[in-house]
């Protein structure tokens, strides 16, 4: 099979997108304009029809970039978790997922040649096997299985040659593509946001750290009762090589025909894995995508991909706790008070607090509220209108409200989190849990308990 050379020129690809951005100001100018003169059922479906047309501009100018489409791709997420309307939805899901599952055409060769090159040494000297068809396609690279000369089979994630390049080429145009996005969810500030995806996907071009990131992880919950992190295999880690453990289970997508309970089960080990690791532990995944988790055998469930990846500042995360106690308790002076300190809102004297605890009830109610859910795709539509989408309640406050970097990653976490339960109809009560963590509660479920011995054992 031939390879595909991987463009890193820029020059054609911002001119095709800043006409989309530049196209869709137009309209959406056009649309305030007119927007006078309609009925609230008219401006209504005028802002859908915009919506729908910066969405499929989205779609447009991901698909111009070669080297970083997927991975900006998976980070904007939030246009096929349900921001586009559901009669639409399917559609763009489609594109997203075959942007994110797209490739470049490699021959194993010239993959061949990036392991050789990185680990400076022929393939047969390292390996005892090694399957020339990937088993899975990762964002930057190809994933191969393979056995050690010891016997250990291995998975090996090899970046393709010249995509990091391209990916530092084509980030120079996210500001464009931000700007798109803007045109949906207003709140977002197009310049953090690109500096702080651009600090991440910039990281996750090194594996090395990745494996740093996977190895910090796998001291964590070494010998938790039902979450694993597959060991990396540090000597044979580089740059543009990642060998760690290989595992095998059932998919997300074999997950979602299981029984109802087999889903609660998961839904709960998602929550306590991708929340916990921000909670507890103050460093997380900010990938929580359906792809990077499996059910073993025995039970437990294996996360891996920590090339996005965020640790958090000293003092961070108590506000954040903070926050969220004070939406708890219904303490609208606090949450004001706090989402000033925190940058949220950075002109606190603009807003109501009695406002602004409903906005962040309504975005955060699925695990702040006391209650037995079932959560569902049309759940986690409703919070990702809730928290940036021009059909809000909230909408006019959101123009004045803002997403710290530091907190950006955090909160796209915590709805993708929520998209990927919510795909599993999994039922709880995830307010409990969060009570582990904001108050120190003890805990109420079966895993709460496991977990909790194992802190005891090993505190963290």
């Amino acid at each position: 099979m031939a390879s595909d050379k991987i463009p890193t020129s820029r020059v054609g690809r911002t001119a095709k997108i800043g006409g989309l951005a530049a196209g869709q100001a137009i309209r959406q100018a056009g649309t305030r304009a007119a927007n006078v003169t309609r009925t609230k059922e008219g401006r209504d479906a005028a802002l859908e029809r915009r919506h729908i047309e910066a969405a499929e501009q989205i779609v447009a100018a991901l698909g111009t970039m070669k080297g970083a489409a997927m991975k900006v791709g998976q980070v904007m997420s939030f246009v096929d978790v349900g921001l586009v309307p559901e009669e639409y939805r399917e559609e763009f899901q489609k594109k997203l997922a075959a942007l994110r599952d797209a490739a470049p055409t490699v021959s194993f060769e010239d993959m061949q040649k990036v392991i050789e090159s990185d680990l400076e040494r022929p393939i047969g000297e390292v390996f005892a096997e090694f399957d020339e068809d990937p088993i899975a396609a990762a964002s930057i690279g190809q994933v191969y299985r393979a056995k050690l000369n010891d016997g250990r089979p291995v998975a090996v994630k090899v970046q393709y040659p010249g995509v990091a390049a391209a990916v530092r080429a084509d980030m120079q145009n996210l500001g464009l593509i931000l700007r798109l996005a803007k045109r949906i969810a207003p709140g977002i500030d197009p310049k953090a946001i690109g500096e702080e995806i651009r600090d991440r996907i910039h990281e996750e071009l090194d594996y090395e750290l990745e494996a740093q990131n996977q190895r910090a992880l796998a001291r964590i919950f070494r010998g938790h009762p039902f979450i694993l992190i597959p060991k990396v295999v540090t000597r044979l880690s580089r740059e543009r090589v990642l060998v760690t453990e290989y595992v095998e289970g059932n998919t997300f997508e074999e997950l979602k025909a299981f029984p109802q309970e087999h889903r609660d089960r998961t839904g709960e080990i998602l929550f306590r894995f991708y929340f916990g690791c921000l909670y507890r532990h103050h460093q997380f995944s900010g990938d929580p995508h359906p792809g990077n988790s499996m059910l073993l055998a025995d039970g437990r469930m294996a996360f891996f991909d920590f090339g996005l990846f965020k640790r958090m500042p000293p003092g961070t995360v108590e506000l954040e706790m903070s926050v969220q106690r004070a939406v708890i308790e219904g303490d609208a002076a606090e949450v004001l008070r706090l989402g000033g300190e925190t940058g949220f809102l950075p002109e606190p004297e603009k807003f109501k607090p009695a406002r602004v605890l409903e906005h962040f009830r309504a975005a955060t109610s699925w695990y702040t509220e006391d209650e037995y859910v079932q959560l569902t795709p049309e759940w986690a539509t409703q919070v990702l209108i809730d928290m940036g989408d021009p059909r809000s309640e909230y909408f006019g406050q959101m123009r004045h409200e803002s997403a710290p970097p530091d907190h950006i990653f955090g909160r796209r976490m915590e709805v993708l989190t929520l998209a990927v339960i919510s795909q599993l109809r999994a039922r709880g009560n995830f307010h409990r849990i969060t009570r582990e963590w904001f108050y120190g509660d003890e805990p109420e479920t079966e895993l709460g308990r496991q977990e909790a011995e194992f802190y005891a054992r090993t505190p963290a």
